[in-house]
């Protein structure tokens, strides 16, 4: 070992060239259901994980729900949506960015309004951001 080498800090953990479907936490064997979300690289890398997901209608006991809210308006069925997933289970809120007609803001609303809780944010695409909900941790 050099000198020079000893004194180096590890290098920053790159995770750009992480799968999307990685970031979202889908794993081989779950129960997914995608509602609206028409991205053709995420259907591509997550028909690839789970070829037997869902695409356009509801699940019972879901682990992970893709949901589409383009207008605020959307975000009204996340309720009836909580009751489709697992205990353990997640809704991806998949809504554009940086829009005034549906901010962060109304998304985590709506989420808490439905009785979730928000613990993890993702860049989805170059437009929008997923935003995850889950069962509050009492009530599993």
């Amino acid at each position: 070992m050099t000198h020079d080498s000893k004194n180096k800090r590890p290098p920053e953990r790159d995770y750009s060239h992480r799968l999307l479907v990685d970031k979202l936490g889908v794993k081989a064997g779950q129960r997914v259901a995608v509602l609206g979300v028409e991205s053709a690289e995420f259907l591509a890398d997550l028909s690839a994980r789970v070829p037997e997901y869902s695409r356009g209608k509801r699940i019972a006991d879901a682990d992970l729900i893709f949901f589409s809210a383009e207008a605020r308006g959307d975000l009204s069925r996340l309720e009836s949506l909580a009751r489709s997933i697992q205990k353990n289970g997640a809704i991806w809120v998949v809504y554009p960015k940086g829009q005034p007609h549906i901010r962060e803001i109304d998304v985590i609303q709506a989420g808490k309004a439905a009785g979730l809780t928000d613990n993890k944010v993702c860049s989805f695409s170059t437009t929008h951001t997923a935003l995850r909900f889950v069962i509050p941790i009492a009530e599993r």
